[in-house]
C-alpha cells in the first residue's frame, strides 16, 4: 500500500505522521468511525531498520513478558 500526501511533525526525539484529519493514519474516518486499515495504531512499536524501514514488532511486549515472569510473583519495586 502507498500512503501519500502525509505530513512527519517532528517535536525533539519524537515524531508523528499526520494526515488531513486527527485520527486518519491510525484507522479513522473523519466521522470517527473506523476504516478498516491503519498505518499505525496506538500500542505498535518498531524498529527502524539499517536501510531505514520502520519494522512493526512485537519484542517489546514479549521482553516485557519475560521480565515479569522472571519476577516470580513480586513487584520491581519489591
Amino acid at each position: 500500500m502507498i500512503w501519500m500526501d502525509y505530513t512527519v511533525e517532528q517535536a525533539g526525539d519524537h515524531f508523528r505522521v499526520k494526515g488531513d484529519w486527527d485520527g486518519e493514519v491510525m484507522g479513522r474516518q473523519r466521522d470517527g468511525t473506523d476504516k478498516g486499515y491503519h498505518l499505525y495504531k496506538p500500542g505498535d512499536v518498531f524498529i527502524v531498520n539499517e536501510n531505514g524501514w520502520l519494522m512493526k514488532t512485537d519484542q517489546v511486549s514479549t521482553l516485557l513478558k519475560k521480565y515479569e515472569a522472571s519476577l516470580n510473583g513480586h513487584s520491581a519495586s519489591d
